[in-house]
């Protein structure tokens, strides 16, 4: 008698569901997604509590509403510089204001781009002395976002804050700093998108 014949497993073996690998693109887009939404309240956690100034928000906006101290004065200076590899120009347009606290005002900074190619920088703000940091709001800042400056371009960038009147008495005057770093990766972007969209030469 001939032996009885095994199933054959050599055959073409069923193929994975489509179904699974859209799943797994689904859930990275989403952990993307995500990532990506957490860069605002990161950026805010760090102006607020590491660098000492508090971003716009609800209790800058209700400060500006019937608080404001007419019989108090505070002297804000402005200051502003670059870092070493942003070849920018960038100084406040005024160094010095007198404020009542709770009382919103605008003031601007002047950036030029000395270079001669698109450069994106990233402001970064400070607040002295340390204990007025809690005290100071921004509404509307150019350090919000990433500032872009094709060659040769200036700009006048606006910066609108309140002085909180729970500021410390003996706190007379505030200074709000800001140093410009030149954000690498997107101005390799920017780099980019010129060079596609520039117009090729014609041919001889």
């Amino acid at each position: 008698m001939s032996a009885p014949q095994l199933p054959d497993k050599t055959g073409p073996r069923p193929t994975p569901k489509p179904s699974a690998g859209l799943a797994k693109m689904l859930v990275v887009a989403v952990l993307a997604f995500g990532f990506a939404f957490s860069l605002v309240p990161l950026y805010r956690i760090a102006c607020e509590k590491l660098l000492g100034v508090r971003l716009e928000g609800a209790a800058a906006v209700d400060v500006g509403q019937g608080a404001v101290n007419a019989n108090r004065m505070v002297t804000v200076q402005f200051d502003g510089g670059v870092n070493s590899k942003l070849p920018w120009e960038f100084n406040p347009n005024q160094l010095t204001m007198q404020v009542h606290p709770g009382e919103l005002y605008e003031t601007t900074y002047y950036a030029r781009n000395t270079s001669d190619r698109t450069i994106v920088g990233s402001a970064v703000p400070s607040v002295a002395p340390a204990r007025a940091s809690g005290y100071f709001s921004k509404t509307e800042c150019f350090c919000f976002t990433a500032q872009t400056l094709r060659a040769g371009e200036a700009r006048d960038m606006p910066v609108r804050f309140i002085i909180d009147p729970d500021l410390p008495e003996d706190v007379s005057t505030v200074t709000l700093s800001y140093t410009f770093f030149k954000n690498t990766e997107l101005t390799a972007r920017a780099a980019g998108v010129h060079a596609v969209g520039a117009t090729p030469a014609s041919a001889p």
